[in-house]
């Protein structure tokens, strides 16, 4: 873990090529309260719709969302719906150089007519499919390949996201194969739900689920992820296809990683609130791919990409997930993670992904000795001020320098395990300077929140947290409650 932590602190924008089937989802909205007089047939009064990257075209925003740069490599129709898809490519930073018309075939769009009947959760009603999954002409594959041999010079690695549309034929992908590999350039491979995985053979990975494998070699495994029947499938897809790598996806089994000639090893996932698995498959494609190009081992690469997937299976459709939220989700991985300890450049990162989300930062600092209900007070209201409430406390040298030699009572590892049991608490930082200043500067939070025993100018960093709109809240406190009236009280006793 402490390794791939490593590698996410250096992390770099990686350049990926992407090729595959390009397809739009549409998702329709509207009151669905009513049938039609003629036929028990529901009406759908529509609302709103939305338009959203599907198939390798989510893969491009994961990719966008995790920083790399990312090139598409496909085929769209010459109608208003590729407009659509390359405009929201676009928007999420993608290049679409290698998108190429084709007037004889549509878009491929996926629609979805959503309901909502009495007010109540919205639910998929239908779903429209304007596709066509015949292979395509010798002419369009051979403009693919000119766009993609113009690219695969600066690339650092290439994708193959399959969904048997008519765009990754045999012949295309092997082309693609080869050329990657004469360049020294790794292929990953999210097949299609086929029986003859041919057309990937030599592809650096494959990354099947359990049931697409099961179909691919004709072998059933048992209901429970047994790991020997899974294991046997990726060797024999591993062998078959002349592949370096097997990651074989089992839903709550997390996967399982068969890297050359070494024993299968199966990675949990971590257990999750599911709401929706589409996309989790091609979030699972993506997080290799950066992981990969990154730098990071197989092993780690399958913990990173099993984090990602659980983080989109939370959400509703496909939804990008920043970098950030998934380095901060590995970070809570970590036994010490439970104590919400955290060190500044860990806390930079999960700062990072409350900031892509919309979600404001609460900060306040002291030596929080001996914890009293005024200290619950102060902080019970400062995580109303914002939606991740950060704890600085003094080191038990600057504690201190500020409060004598007798003091602290506790020491600063004792102080940070009390705080990371308060509900009100998100991250707890220990900082040896006498003031929060550098902390403030790094972390730059939204919400400055100190005790109303001073005034705002007394309050330390006031001038720097409103130099970028930042606010100071000044919270009451309880009278008569203080460290130091407490431990007067003690000793008096």
């Amino acid at each position: 873990m402490n390794e791939l932590l490593s590698h996410l602190d250096t992390w770099r924008p990686v350049r990926v090529l992407v090729i595959g089937d390009f397809m739009l989802d549409q998702l329709v909205y509207g009151d669905a309260e009513r049938l039609t007089g003629d036929a028990p047939v529901p009406i759908l009064r529509v609302r709103r719709t939305t338009h959203n990257p599907g198939g390798a075209s989510n893969v491009c925003a994961n990719l966008a969302a995790m920083r790399a740069e990312v090139q598409a490599f496909g085929v769209t129709g010459d109608d208003p719906e590729a407009r659509l898809l390359v405009e929201e490519l676009t928007d999420a930073g993608i290049n679409c150089d290698g998108l190429v018309p084709d007037p004889e075939r549509p878009t491929t769009v996926k629609r979805n007519l959503i309901g909502l009947a009495q007010h109540r959760h919205p639910q998929k009603m239908f779903r429209l499919d304007y596709e066509s999954d015949e292979p395509l002409p010798d002419a369009v594959i051979d403009e693919i390949l000119n766009r993609f041999d113009a690219a695969l010079g600066e690339a650092d690695i290439v994708a193959i996201e399959d969904y048997n549309k008519g765009v990754c034929t045999e012949g295309l992908c092997q082309a693609v194969i080869r050329r990657a590999k004469d360049r020294g350039v790794p292929v990953l491979v999210d097949p299609a739900s086929i029986t003859d995985y041919s057309r990937y053979r030599g592809a650096t990975a494959i990354t099947p689920n359990r049931t697409e494998a099961e179909r691919a070699t004709g072998i059933r495994t048992h209901d429970e992820a047994d790991p020997d029947h899974n294991a046997q499938l990726a060797r024999e897809l591993r062998t078959r296809h002349q592949l370096d790598a097997v990651v074989l996806t089992l839903d709550r089994h997390g996967a399982l990683l068969l890297e050359g000639e070494g024993d299968p090893v199966t990675i949990p996932t971590v257990a999750r609130a599911v709401y929706d698995v589409t996309g989790a498959g091609d979030m699972v494609l993506a997080a290799l791919l950066a992981a990969r190009a990154n730098g990071i081992s197989w092993h780690d690469a399958v913990v990173f990409a099993n984090v990602a997937a659980g983080l989109e299976v939370e959400r509703f459709g496909c939804v990008p997930i920043p970098l950030e939220r998934i380095h901060q989700s590995i970070l809570a991985l970590q036994d010490r993670a439970a104590s919400k300890l955290r060190t500044l450049d860990e806390a930079r990162v999960e700062v990072a992904a409350a900031r892509r989300e919309g979600r404001t930062v609460a900060f306040t600092n002291g030596c929080f000795d001996v914890l009293h209900a005024g200290h619950i007070q102060l902080l019970k209201a400062a995580a109303k001020h914002g939606d991740l409430l950060i704890v600085a406390i003094n080191s038990d040298a600057s504690v201190q320098r500020l409060k004598g030699e007798d003091r602290p009572v506790h020491p600063e590892h004792d102080r940070a395990s009390i705080l990371s049991e308060l509900q009100s608490v998100d991250i707890v930082l220990i900082f040896e300077e006498d003031t929060p200043i550098p902390l403030l500067e790094t972390l730059r939070p939204d919400v400055l929140v100190k005790g109303a025993d001073y005034s705002r100018e007394q309050v330390v960093g006031h001038e720097l947290v409103e130099s970028w709109g930042g606010r100071i809240e000044l919270i009451d406190f309880l009278t008569g409650r203080s460290t130091t009236a407490a431990i007067e009280r003690m000793r008096n006793s």
